[in-house]
């Protein structure tokens, strides 16, 4: 059985940092990526990383600012966020594919991770 475990999210001060990480069980992925959603915004992409290759992919909000990386002995990906605007202020979610299909798109990915709260106070 598939299971993504987030951590990482809080509250954080503009312009301070935050890493989360997505735990990964039950198999190795294809990709893997980060979605966030703002209240009474769609979900977004945000970043994603090919697990073999390392090739990465971010929305242009957030490039120069956020770093994604993973750690293939855990299993576990990273999304350091620096420089945190309110903007940013979201329910980040992990998300893992079999394929490896457009990275960006989330249907892509067959499993999500419940999400996690990260606030950035103005």
């Amino acid at each position: 059985q598939v299971q993504l475990e987030e951590s990482g999210g809080g509250l954080v001060q503009a312009g301070g940092s935050l890493r989360l990480s997505c735990a990964a069980s039950g198999r190795t992925f294809g990709s893997m990526g980060w979605f966030r959603q703002a209240p009474g915004k769609e979900r977004e992409f945000v970043a994603a990383i090919r697990w073999t290759s390392g090739l990465t992919a971010y929305a242009d909000v957030v490039k120069g600012r956020f770093t994604i990386s993973r750690d293939n002995a855990k299993n576990t990906m990273y999304l350091q966020m620096n420089s945190l605007k309110a903007d940013d202020t979201a329910v980040y979610s992990c998300a893992a594919a079999s394929s490896y299909r457009p990275m960006y798109r989330a249907s892509t990915y067959d499993y999500w991770g419940q999400g996690t709260q990260v606030t950035v106070s103005s």
